[in-house]
């Protein structure tokens, strides 16, 4: 075990393996609640308006995913959704429900173990990062035959790129599995 601001360090590859930090776990809740919060709005709100010979459109995330509603589209539709709005909530919901009673010095809700190793299972499946990269490469494409305005949505998912690779760059798996021992004991 690595003393307090020490890392544990693969040997071969040389991937941080465990790398304990004092006092996250409230920053880690903060930026989940955050990411939770910003997931559910930018669905909602409007992502981006087109404007081109005189007309213009403006959707959501939510618009564009349910304008499939025939066909096979339907499951890149449901598939798109789920890997850019619902996996992520999902995960964060997960890691408050772990985090939240820990944060606060209690013994960790039912369940606890199960829920964090979902939200682990479910870290790669949550798209919205790749998402988002794949809008700003859309976007140059477009931008030379449109108007484009980008709308609140496209700013939160700005923001909740920048969000999640903070909140994973703090996140260790290895002390919350810890705290989750210590608190069973």
């Amino acid at each position: 075990m690595p003393a307090e601001g020490g890392r544990a360090v693969c040997q071969r590859c040389h991937r941080v393996l465990i790398a304990p930090r004092s006092a996250t776990s409230l920053r880690i809740v903060a930026l989940t609640l955050s990411v939770t919060i910003l997931v559910t709005a930018a669905a909602f709100f409007p992502f981006l308006e087109i404007h081109a010979a005189g007309l213009g459109n403006r959707a959501s995330l939510l618009d564009v995913a349910t304008s499939f509603r025939s066909g096979t589209l339907v499951f890149v539709s449901v598939a798109t959704v789920a890997t850019i709005v619902l996996v992520p909530l999902l995960r964060t919901l997960l890691l408050l429900y772990v985090l939240g009673p820990l944060t606060v010095g209690k013994a960790p809700l039912p369940q606890a173990r199960r829920a964090f190793r979902l939200s682990q299972q479910m870290r790669p499946w949550a798209m919205t990062e790749i998402f988002a990269l794949g809008c700003a490469v859309a976007l140059v494409k477009v931008a030379d035959l449109a108007q484009l305005d980008f709308g609140p949505a496209f700013w939160m998912f700005a923001l909740l790129v920048v969000i999640v690779i903070i909140n994973d760059a703090y996140m260790c798996t290895w002390s919350v599995w810890n705290a989750l021992d210590e608190k069973d004991n």
